[in-house]
């Protein structure tokens, strides 16, 4: 079994060693004609006229992310603390059902939600087309909660009795005693949880496609349709060859840099962690 384990450990790493060769390999004549800087740095996204600029793209992906990341982490973290000390057991059994369900709802059921409720109700609110950063950032949000509260709840309840006992005992009232003793302790998982929500923000396709308007420009407000590196790809590749396909590799491998380095900040905090304890 000690082999069996360790071959399918490796496999592992072999295949996301192949995926990653390919997609370095196929997208090279794509930074070997257009460039680096030609790619990351240019600021217009037109195949038929040979340019192939990806920053709106990055910085559209960006927007979107840090809103989601901005809404969902703090509901999620507080949900989770809602369900470790202060739910009901029965409503407890009911909340961890529903958002289980809500972490494996397919994300186009997500996206057609946001297609036929939130689209029309942002665009009478707020104005505009409705299809734009604000939307797919509070879509994305919704859809991350689940992940970021399911993981924060864990880490809280692995938490020793004794740091939320021991601050009751000291005169600290219960609210104090779970956001100045429990949560600090379970600070690592549950910055596991947030970084690995936000690399789940920065993947999402289906959803966002359908609710941020597709438009490879600039976001300049949060009621501006935006396009992310995900919808980029998944748009244009039916049809895309020779330079086109390889640009859109090469946006590939930027996105995978981004994964990446939400990975490396995570073993960060991790190593940081065990560091000072």
């Amino acid at each position: 079994m000690k082999v069996l384990f360790c071959l399918c450990a490796w496999l592992s790493a072999l295949v996301i060693l192949l995926i990653v060769a390919f997609l370095v390999t196929q997208s090279l004549p794509a930074f070997r004609e257009i460039g680096i800087s030609g790619l990351l740095l240019g600021e217009v996204w037109k195949p038929t006229q040979g340019l192939y600029g990806l920053l709106p793209m990055i910085a559209g992906t960006l927007a979107v992310t840090g809103l989601a990341l901005l809404l969902g982490a703090p509901l999620g973290i507080l949900t989770a603390m809602f369900m470790a000390y202060f739910c009901p057991i029965r409503l407890r059994r009911i909340m961890r059902t529903v958002i289980s369900v809500m972490a494996g709802i397919p994300s186009v059921v997500y996206g057609f939600f946001g297609l036929t409720v939130m689209v029309p109700s942002i665009r009478m609110e707020f104005g505009g087309f409705g299809m734009c950063v604000l939307t797919a950032g509070v879509l994305l949000g919704i859809m991350i909660v689940p992940t970021i509260a399911e993981l924060s709840l864990s880490s809280i309840e692995n938490v020793p009795a004794f740091c939320y006992e021991g601050s009751l005992a000291l005169g600290a009232t219960k609210e104090r005693s779970v956001f100045s003793s429990v949560l600090p302790a379970a600070k690592k998982g549950v910055a596991t949880a947030v970084v690995l929500g936000l690399g789940r923000a920065v993947g999402e396709t289906m959803a966002v496609m359908m609710v941020a308007g597709n438009q490879p420009v600039f976001p300049n407000s949060l009621l501006s349709g935006v396009r992310t590196l995900t919808a980029n790809i998944a748009l244009e590749m039916g049809y895309a060859a020779d330079l086109h396909r390889q640009a859109l590799i090469a946006s590939a491998v930027v996105l995978l840099v981004m994964v990446l380095a939400i990975i490396a900040l995570l073993m960060y905090i991790r190593r940081k962690d065990e560091t000072h304890a």
